[in-house]
């Protein structure tokens, strides 16, 4: 029996209802519409090929804008095609290799949101049920879910922004440090909160901290525990790890680079690190390979049950573009082509990632650069989507209509979105 099979059979019927029906965040702030937008069953056009020339130009334009190197790895029904461009050691010179390791970033929290919803499923927690209810007396405010952590709802602050105030003297700081999930619960409860919980979309590090308590006192386990019993091993990533606190990544891998705050500084090899500032907000490895794995098998249904998936993908706008959404863990974009695709982006010091597939799962794009606090070399990397989703761009005329349409949106007209404070 597969293992959404076994999981299946652990979920009552009334429960599947409950969780499909009760996905209703509030209101973003940004206009959301009342209620959230399912994953509409499209009268789907002739699927594109992927204009591999249009990843590879993406690639370079994130060469061109700080990044030493950049690949990217498209699968679909015709097989697959990678594509690397740069360096991923400048000090080596070794060329960027596909097949290499490099830390994921805010990734992890799609990992960490399949655990969870995975406990959900099994009668361990529910997701309309308080956090104080599972870890009494951790947050301040009882209203809080365990889905306002997951749809970044919550209105806990993002440690983050004053940690990494200065770029590289931050980072520095806590390269090597260890911390526990309660002082980072409490760096964010330092803070004033960002919104009353359930009322407006703002990207928190510190929901997916809690996140983790939440996985650990419901299994007894670490949450590295729950990656490899759960995910790593029945996906057979084998290429795939949560590492923290150690600072190495082994195996052949990228080393990622740091860029200072200040114009034309050097750039800081960031490689080695704990991560420890972020854990089950960011701390996985993987290669591209592993990760177009992990989406399409998502999407697929092969970690959730069909309700439960229909819950993680059903979205509300995270800005006024009407292109990029959130769900449970999980970004949606909607491309220039129409074309929706779900995954998440990851930005850790030195590295940003690209991970999404199509909603069917047939079609998947991972994508990095070794670079971070430069947004637009991460702005660059998202042209990736476009080319591969969407395949050539149309004639002329046709361009023109498209970008008529209200709904019609190139992501690399807009900035990326940021998983960290960007400086520079």
């Amino acid at each position: 029996m597969s293992l959404s099979s076994h999981r299946r059979l652990a979920v009552s019927a009334t429960l599947i209802a409950a969780l499909a029906a009760g996905v209703v965040p509030a209101t973003s702030a940004f206009a959301a519409p009342s209620a959230p937008v399912s994953a509409a069953p499209a009268q789907t056009p002739a699927v594109p090929a992927p204009d591999m020339d249009g990843v590879v130009a993406a690639l370079n334009s994130a060469m061109d804008n700080g990044a030493p190197g950049a690949m990217a790895r498209f699968a679909g029904p015709d097989g697959v095609r990678s594509r690397t461009v740069g360096v991923q050691d400048r000090v080596s010179g070794a060329s960027m290799d596909i097949r290499s390791r490099f830390r994921i970033g805010s990734v992890s929290k799609t990992f960490s949101t399949v655990v969870l919803l995975q406990l959900v499923e099994e009668g361990k927690l529910e997701l309309d049920v308080p956090v104080n209810t599972y870890l009494p007396g951790l947050l301040p405010d009882d209203r809080i879910t365990v889905r306002h952590l997951l749809t970044h709802r919550s209105g806990l602050a993002d440690y983050t922004d004053a940690m990494f105030a200065d770029t590289v003297p931050g980072f520095e700081a806590v390269r090597n440090r260890v911390f526990s999930y309660q002082e980072l619960v409490d760096l964010s409860l330092s803070e004033p909160r960002t919104t009353e919980p359930g009322v407006s979309y703002k990207y928190s590090n510190a929901n997916f901290v809690v996140v983790g308590m939440l996985i650990e006192k419901a299994t007894g386990r670490p949450v590295s525990d729950a990656y490899e019993r759960r995910i790593f091993k029945p996906l057979k990533l084998r290429k795939t790890s949560y590492v923290h606190p150690d600072t190495l990544i082994e195996g052949t891998h990228v080393r990622g680079y740091l860029h200072p705050d200040e114009a034309g500084g050097a750039l800081v090899d960031s490689t080695e690190q704990t991560v420890s500032w972020a854990q089950s907000a960011g701390a996985v490895i993987s290669n591209p390979a592993d990760l177009n794995t992990f989406t399409s098998a998502l999407m697929r249904g092969r970690l959730l049950s069909p309700a439960m998936t229909e819950a993680m993908t059903t979205v509300t706008p995270t800005d006024t573009t009407n292109t990029r959404f959130y769900g449970l863990g999980l970004r949606r974009y909607d491309l220039s082509c129409g074309t929706q695709v779900f995954g998440h982006t990851g930005t850790v010091q030195g590295f940003y990632t690209y991970t999404f597939s199509t909603r069917d799962g047939r079609r998947s794009l991972s994508a990095m650069a070794n670079t971070s606090n430069h947004g637009a070399a991460n702005t660059a990397l998202g042209g990736t989507l476009e080319a591969a989703f969407c395949g050539k761009k149309p004639a002329p005329a046709a361009s023109a209509r498209a970008a008529a349409s209200p709904t019609a949106r190139d992501l690399t007209s807009l900035p990326a979105e940021r998983d960290l404070p960007e400086r520079h």
